[in-house]
């Protein structure tokens, strides 16, 4: 027996490709796989020896090369992973095939594309691994190819591999897309080994990624990277794997930049894989080798070499220890020295496995590689023609007993298992594959593969001729009964298959298919409509076929219950499509008929129609009407029958408007309408009514009741006083609310005023009882047309009209009393809607006249001085009060009143004092004195007649200095009866002797007139002024001012500067005022001041700030304050202060204002009744006084 060859040497004696120099230090880092070739093979025949670096083997379907080149497309991690790729479409009618190539060689990959349903050319990409493109590798080592076949339609695309590395092993794909559809192929690409010797590994070319110059259409990446000249390396050979190994982790990235290594991360994923060094054995001086090889039959030695013969030793296959048997001769364990060696006898396949020998607590292992003998087929199968039903047996020698074979069909290895319909048995070198029950589908190409040959065979299967005992025969069936179809055929074990109209018909619950013998039956339990068509049986395996009809009749059926309507009635609105639906049945189809009564109803119908169609028929009204409600009557008509329905429909509606509503009661802001239900409710009950208003010259309607009014009655509120207005009425029923009513009469909300309010009694005389009053709080929209005031004698009930007509006025004089006795008043206000409640008098008031001490109502411009000019008119009118008629006399400066110069006249309620043309002698106090009886009242009116002041008694030239000129005057003798107010002096060149003005208004009796022309002679005069203007005079210096020129010496005077500074003092008190309202006022106060005082207004201590309805004015210290037409709210204290440094000062005034606005109009700015009335009452009495 030769003895095993280790996988480290070659037939040449030269290493293999990959394996790293042999060195005395550390066992080498690649693993090395052993295979022993048997003996009686070529002894040239080359041996396969693979070098795999750590974690470097690709997983996949047979043999692949070691994967750590950067020119793979997928790294080893991601080859496990599935590829995502889009649902796939037949596309390839041929696909590349997996090859195998030597190093150096070439190779071709075809794929082809039908390209007939194919309107433009398909796109064909080419991938290695799973994502790297090799449209971008084309070049001397890769080449792609496309051809179109215009004869046959079809597309070739072809991938050439030149000159093959041992790189380009791998996994490829082929896809191929057009529009929406996608298919996709992978291949293997296994490259081998050249027989010429090996070159050392050169860990810096393995890790070193290539520029892709030199070496372009390389099956790898690195092409993409940035293009850099290469330089020669002239670096000497060195072990970078020692370096690193003897080197420290920190100092890899140094060693990899100093040795050209650029793909530092898979050096550093590789050196952490890489196993540690292990110590020198202590218990072996020689291990078991890594792996040995062994013929099938053959025997192995395994020798290891002990460092300590004296230690025990143990061997372990696939960890189980082997221990030696006397009566078995497998394991032989020997002693020779040192050496310790097990013999396997006879090697099996069971052998191939891990052996491992102990020794103490060492232990080294191996693997054991059985390599089986190639099994030859000596005697082939022969082709075999048959037909169904029939038993087949291929018979096959082989050159083995008991060798392991595989049988296939059309190149698919045929299933043996329990249930398959294939049985295979063995006979010493004779296997037998055995078809019990023959059929179509068993025809084919078989063979029987063994490891060293193949023999193949046809079978050909045909089918045994049909013949018909008994055909299928048509059928009419009532709906509902069981159906048979039934026909014998021969042979009778062909199945065959049943069909409806072209459908398969499949077995279940209610269809029963059953075959027995030549018999084949269809049952079906209750027919149904679906079961009627043609029915046809095909035998499985023959074109012929049987055929036959089956009609399923059914007598005419209306179901209604499937409608679900209470009563077989339907409702629905009017104005709506309705399209009822029934269900019918009947086979044939019936004939339907819808009728109302005696009319027919035919489908041509505009509005009303009737259709018919498959199973169910249908009634169709476009557009519902009352008229449309009635019984409806379906008659169906077939060959098996008649039947007959009716239905009931319908038709409601919104009911009809009612008819316009009545208000025959109306209030202030109310009125009460009523109305009738409407003559049609739309055949549903009336659920309420909605209440409509409008103003009646608006179009505008709006609701007044959100929740339904069962009543046929309702009041409406919140109405506008005095606007007419409408209303209308809304009908609600289930289907919704009708049209609206017609509207309602137009009326108008008034209501009466409010009583007349202050009712008392304003005079009493021994025939007449007069009373006053106020008018309402509240009129009203109705307004007022005036009063009715009512009488009655203390005592009795009887109520007597003063007045037949209306008055408007609020006095009222009742006439014809008797002297003594007592009545009781009341007065009514009257509108157009009534007469108010009446107010009455609490007291009975007894009809004799009373005394009433008189009283002078002095008016408000008298109280001051009335002062007029010489030659107005004076015109005063005094009012006066007293029972009965006073006696009035006027009295000046104690002496009766010149009635020649004066003219006085006197009326019952006032006295009237005229001058026609006035004098300055008419001034003075005049006294009115008031007489009733022993009762008297007086007053004083100060007149004072003014006229224009006398000129100056005296102008003096005090001094003259440079241009100035000190004048000096004395006030005139005349002031005109008023206050001299100012000077207006003037001057006068004497040359021209004409006047200019200097200053006006002056106060004081001396001034210095400053800037005079030099050398100029200048004369000065002097007006004096009042109220009612300049002196008709002026009083002219007697002498004249010469202004020298200069150089002359003036005489100057020392003055002492005078302190003008003082705090506000008033000359001139703000004085009570009234004001009629609606016309502005203004107070007026002086006040004198140095500095210059502010000055501030008040209101009832509040101050006057940016207030529109006044308006502040400061001339000369004159204060004014104007009231833009005042209002009775207006009046009140107004004080003025004025503030300087020095001090403050304030004077006050009471304001009244009166008169201007009427009782309406006061009521409707809000003003309370009571000051309504005080201020009522206070304008009557001025009235009065008038």
């Amino acid at each position: 027996m030769p003895e095993p060859t280790k996988k480290d040497e070659t037939p040449n004696g030269q290493p293999e490709e990959g394996v790293a120099p042999v060195s005395n230090g550390p066992p080498p880092l690649p693993e090395i796989s052993l295979e022993v070739s048997p003996p009686q093979e070529d002894a040239n025949s080359p041996k396969k020896l693979s070098i795999e670096l750590p974690n470097d083997s690709v997983p996949a379907m047979g043999r692949k090369d070691s994967v750590w080149s950067l020119g793979e497309g997928q790294p080893p991690e991601e080859l496990e992973k599935p590829i995502d790729t889009p649902p796939l479409s037949t596309l390839l009618i041929e696909k590349p095939q997996s090859a195998t190539v030597s190093v150096g060689g070439d190779v071709t990959f075809i794929a082809k594309v039908e390209g007939k349903d194919l309107l433009r050319k398909p796109t064909v990409k080419w991938f290695k691994g799973k994502w790297m493109d090799l449209a971008s590798k084309t070049g001397k080592h890769l080449q792609l190819k496309e051809t179109f076949d215009r004869l046959s339609k079809v597309h070739t695309f072809e991938m050439h591999i030149i000159k093959a590395k041992e790189n380009y092993a791998g996994n490829y794909r082929c896809e191929v897309n057009y529009k929406d559809k996608f298919d996709s192929c992978s291949f293997d690409l296994e490259v081998q080994e050249s027989e010429q010797g090996s070159q050392s590994i050169d860990i810096r070319s393995a890790f070193k990624r290539s520029e892709g110059q030199e070496d372009a259409g390389e099956l790898d990446f690195s092409g993409l990277l940035k293009h850099r000249e290469i330089k020669p390396d002239d670096t000497p050979e060195i072990d970078v794997w020692e370096i690193l190994k003897n080197a420290r982790p920190d100092e890899y990235e140094k060693i990899a930049f100093m040795y050209g290594i650029t793909d530092l991360r898979g050096l550093l994923r590789r050196m952490k894989k890489i196993p540690k060094e292990e110590k020198k054995s202590e218990a072996f001086a020689k291990k078991l080798e890594p792996a040995y090889q062994v013929d099938k039959g053959s025997k192995i030695r395994l020798v290891v070499d002990l460092a300590d013969p004296t230690v025990d030793l143990k061997w372990y296959k696939n960890g189980q220890e082997i221990r030696p048997t006397p009566n078995q001769r497998k394991y032989i364990f020997e002693h020779k020295g040192t050496q310790r060696i097990m013999v396997i006898n006879n090697c099996t396949l069971n052998d191939d496995a891990a052996y491992s020998v102990a020794a103490g607590d060492e232990k080294c292992s191996t693997e054991l590689f059985v390599k089986e003998l190639p099994v030859k087929v000596v005697k082939g199968i022969e082709p075999v023609k048959t037909t169904v039903n029939e038993r087949i047996e291929l018979e096959c020698e082989v050159s083995e007993e008991g060798a392991q074979v595989k049988w296939m069909k059309n190149g698919v290895e045929v299933p043996t298992g329990v249930r398959s319909r294939y049985r295979v048995k063995c006979e010493g070198t004779k296997h037998y594959l055995v078809i019990d029950d023959a059929s179509r589908e068993d025809t084919g190409t078989y063979s029987i593969m063994a490891t060293g040959g193949t023999s193949e065979a046809h079978i050909q299967v045909d089918l045994k001729p049909l013949k018909v005992y008994q055909d299928l025969q048509n059928m009419t069936v009532m709906l509902g009964q069981p159906i048979k179809l039934q026909c014998e055929i021969y042979p009778g074990n062909v199945p065959g298959r049943w069909y409806r109209n072209g459908q398969l018909i499949q077995p279940n619950d209610r269809i029963n298919i059953i075959h027995r013998n030549r018999v084949h039956r269809l049952e079906i339990e209750a027919s149904s409509l679906h079961d009627a068509g043609d029915y046809t049986f095909v035998p499985e395996g023959y074109s012929q076929s049987l055929s036959a009809k089956l009609h399923i009749i059914d007598p005419p059926k209306v179901h209604l219950d499937s409608l679900n309507f209470p009563d077989n009635t339907m409702t629905i609105v009017a104005g709506n499509k309705l399209r009822l639906e029934i269900p019918i049945s009947g086979e044939p189809a019936p004939r339907v008929v819808w009728m109302k009564g005696e009319r027919v109803i035919l489908e041509s119908g505009h509005r009303v129609r009737a259709e018919t169609y498959g199973d169910q028929t249908s009634l169709t009204i476009d557009v519902t009407e009352r008229e449309d409600s009635g019984n409806y009557k379906i008659v169906l008509q077939n060959e098996a029958g008649e039947a007959s329905a009716s239905v009931k429909i319908k038709v409601v509606d919104i009911p009809d408007p009612p008819d316009a509503p009545l208000v025959p009661e109306v209030g202030g802001d109310w009125c009460s309408m009523t109305w009738e239900v409407p003559k049609y409710d739309g055949g549903s009950p009336i659920l309420g009514y909605y209440i409509e208003r409008k103003k009646k010259q608006s179009s505008r309607w709006m609701r007044l009741n959100f929740d339904l009014i069962k009543e046929t009655s309702f009041e409406p509120k919140k109405m506008i006083e005095g606007v007419p207005y409408e209303v209308r009425i809304f009908a609600v029923n289930a289907i919704g609310v009708s049209k609206p009513s017609e509207p309602s009469k137009a009326f108008t909300p008034l209501a009466v005023t409010s009583e007349p309010t202050m009712l008392v009694v304003d005079d009493v005389t021994d025939t007449t009882v007069t009373v006053k009053w106020r008018p309402p709080e509240t009129i009203g929209a109705a307004g007022l047309d005036g009063y009715l005031v009512e009488y009655c004698i203390e005592g009795t009930d009887d109520w007597i009209v003063s007045n037949n007509e209306l008055t408007e006025k609020t006095k009222h004089t009742i006439t014809g009393l008797t002297p003594g006795t007592k009545i009781l008043v009341r007065v009514k206000a009257i509108n157009a809607a009534g007469a108010s409640a009446p107010r009455t008098i609490q007291h009975s008031v007894l009809v004799k006249e009373v005394i009433e001490p008189p009283k002078i109502r002095v008016p408000r411009h008298l109280k001051q001085t009335y002062t007029r000019r010489v030659g107005e008119a004076v015109n005063l009118v005094v009012p006066f009060m007293g029972k009965p008629r006073p006696k009035v006399t006027w009295l000046k400066e104690g002496k009766v009143v010149d009635s020649s110069d004066v003219s006085i006249r006197n009326t019952d309620c006032d006295s009237i004092i005229f001058i026609r043309k006035a004098e300055r002698s008419h001034s003075g106090k005049y006294e009115m004195t008031v007489h009733v009886d022993n009762h008297v009242d007086t007053a004083i009116i100060d007149i004072q007649i003014v006229d224009l002041p006398g000129p100056p008694q005296s102008v003096t030239i005090e001094d003259v200095w440079g241009g100035n000129v000190a004048l000096v005057w004395t006030p005139p003798k005349d002031n005109g009866n008023a206050p001299i107010i100012g000077y207006t002096i003037q001057k006068a060149d004497k040359k021209t002797m004409e006047w200019y003005t200097c200053i006006e208004h002056y106060h004081r009796t001396c001034i210095t007139i400053t800037e005079l022309v030099v050398g100029n002679e200048y004369f000065f005069r002097i007006f004096a002024e009042n109220m009612c203007g300049l002196s008709e005079k002026a009083t002219q210096t007697k002498k004249s001012a010469l202004i020298v020129k200069e150089g002359l010496q003036v005489k100057t005077h020392e003055f002492e500067d005078h302190d003008f500074k003082e705090a506000p003092m008033f000359t001139q008190p703000l004085i009570n005022t009234f004001a009629i309202a609606g016309y502005n006022a203004t107070l007026n106060c002086s006040v004198r001041a140095n500095p210059r005082p502010k000055v501030m207004w008040m209101k009832n201590k509040i101050a006057i700030i940016d207030d529109p309805r006044y308006r502040m004015f400061s001339n000369q210290g004159v204060c004014t304050l104007e009231i833009r037409k005042p209002s009775p709210y207006d009046g009140g204290m107004y004080t003025c202060k004025a503030i300087n440094d020095l001090g403050e000062a304030q004077v006050d005034c009471k304001l009244e204002v009166k008169g201007g606005f009427t009782f309406y109009e006061l009521m409707q700015r809000g003003v309370p009744l009571h000051l309504i009335d005080q201020y009522m009452s206070e304008t009557k009495t001025v009235e009065q006084e008038k």
